[in-house]
């Protein structure tokens, strides 16, 4: 692991170039998944040059991966100032059980109180901060105090920021009317949008009862009215039911600006020369399988799927008779993972598939591997970020829905029309074991959907009109910067 860069003082920033231009602080939160997207916003705005940023990196990180991919950034982009935040101590024994994310989102917004110092002090001033929805409801107010703009950047699909803004009006509507609440939130009727059933919501909704996070939800979702804006890595052809009703006030009265600015290109240098495969890899596997025959299979970085459910999974791509890449993870929240394959999958499995199925729990680059020519599928656990990673590169999804926002994610898959969702496979919490039978016959199922593959076909073009010179998001992402200079 690269050790970290020297903090860069943000007095550094006071030329008199850099005054004339707005300076933009982004506060991430933690996770991966809630890393890249801050990357990827970042690295589009650094490339250009009427905007300054700084970046405050909060330590210690909770893995190496985190550690690895900030200083990837700042190595790539030199102008960013980097800004290094000790988090305060928490005593993780209040909350006995809990997530260990949800404990590190719980120790940053006890530390918020430090963040307005810090924004206070930078020279030149501040214009806006840009943070993470899971800091919302500390992040806005010290930003107003300080005469400062606030915009969240949503780490979802444009369906879940509507469900979030609208879970509190929900929960208050129904304690107006004098109805009942019971243990979780209940079937949620977004206005304008969709109807989420009560069983698709982020499982700590079922309970409202000391969960940490329904009360980080439903904090952050009181709060995020009074932001200036959301940015979104969504595009309208994607999404257009659900941005129109935040943007029409049908989901809240009065939303912030909706800046749907999606897809995001990755945060690394996408300039460079494509180095051949090295051999062996992944990738090299890939260059001599036929055009999109392949089934990519991965469920994201904080997903650890049962022994049991991955010898299903491993029986099902046998079964199905396409070739396969499988990204096979055994442990949870990003942590590194030392399980030898062939105890996980079982005897056999890997001599039966040899040549035809590649199974491998190092890392790969995911958009790289999507846009190979020989992938004709992605079996996801449906993270906003893998969908949208396969949306720009027009391969089809079967979602299979894990935990949090996913079954969510997979309404718009389906409504999207760039996939199909396995709407009764079990996800976290669940009992249910889903058959290698079912699962393989699902894959030929989609893997020979004509239309489905049409419909994605259809949507990278879209995609890819979305974010050219004039297309909408484009045109979102310069009103964006035009507020931002408006200060």
């Amino acid at each position: 692991m690269a050790p970290p860069p020297a903090m860069q003082s943000l007095g550094e920033l006071g030329t008199a170039a850099a005054a004339s231009r707005p300076h933009v602080m982004f506060i991430p939160s933690s996770g991966m998944g809630h890393l890249l997207p801050f990357f990827r916003v970042i690295a589009a705005l650094a490339n250009r040059d009427d905007v300054d940023i700084s970046v405050v990196t909060v330590l210690p990180t909770v893995s190496a991966a985190e550690a690895d991919h900030l200083a990837g950034l700042f190595e790539t982009f030199p102008r960013i100032r980097r800004v290094d935040f000790q988090l305060l101590p928490l005593d993780a024994s209040e909350f006995p059980g809990a997530d260990p994310f949800l404990l590190r989102w719980e120790a940053l917004r006890r530390s918020a109180h430090l963040f307005g110092p810090l924004i206070a002090g930078a020279s030149p001033r501040v214009s806006a901060v840009v943070t993470d929805i899971t800091l919302t409801s500390h992040v806005i107010p010290i930003a107003k105090e300080l005469n400062v703009q606030c915009h969240v950047l949503f780490i979802s699909c444009a369906t879940m920021l509507s469900l979030v803004a609208y879970v509190p009006v929900h929960l208050d509507s129904k304690a107006a009317a004098g109805d009942e609440v019971g243990p979780g939130v209940g079937d949620v009727d977004i206005p304008g949008v969709r109807r989420i059933p009560e069983r698709c919501l982020p499982q700590p909704l079922l309970d409202l009862m000391n969960q940490l996070f329904t009360k980080q939800f439903i904090d952050n979702g009181r709060e995020m009215v009074h932001a200036d804006g959301f940015l979104l890595n969504t595009f309208d052809a994607l999404e257009p039911v659900a941005l129109a009703a935040l943007r029409d006030g049908k989901v809240v009265a009065g939303f912030p600006p909706v800046y749907a600015v999606g897809p995001f290109n990755s945060h690394t240098s996408t300039t460079a020369a494509k180095q051949p495969a090295a051999a062996g890899s992944p990738e090299a596997w890939l260059d001599g399988q036929p055009a999109k025959s392949v089934v990519y299979v991965a469920f994201g970085n904080r997903i650890a799927v049962s022994r049991e459910q991955l010898r299903e999974i491993g029986a099902g791509l046998e079964a199905s008779g396409y070739p396969f890449l499988w990204v096979l993870k055994t442990t949870k929240v990003d942590r590194e993972d030392d399980a030898e394959l062939g105890d996980v999958l079982g005897e056999g499995l890997l001599e039966r598939v040899r040549g035809r199925g590649v199974v491998t729990k190092g890392w790969v680059d995911q958009e790289a591997l999507l846009r190979h020519p020989s992938v004709g599928m992605f079996l996801s656990h449906g993270g906003w970020n893998s969908v949208m990673e396969a949306v720009a590169a027009g391969v089809p999804l079967l979602a299979w829905p894990r935990m949090g926002d996913q079954r969510v994610n997979a309404t718009v898959v389906v409504s999207g029309g760039v996939g199909a969702w396995a709407e009764h496979w079990s996800w976290d919490g669940e009992d249910e074991l889903v058959t290698g039978e079912e699962i393989g016959e699902k894959v030929k199922e989609v893997m020979s959907d004509e239309v489905v593959r049409a419909r994605a076909a259809r949507t990278v073009e879209e995609a890819a009109k979305a974010v050219a010179e004039g297309g909408t998001s484009y045109r979102s992402l310069e009103e964006f910067v035009g507020k931002l200079k408006a200060t």
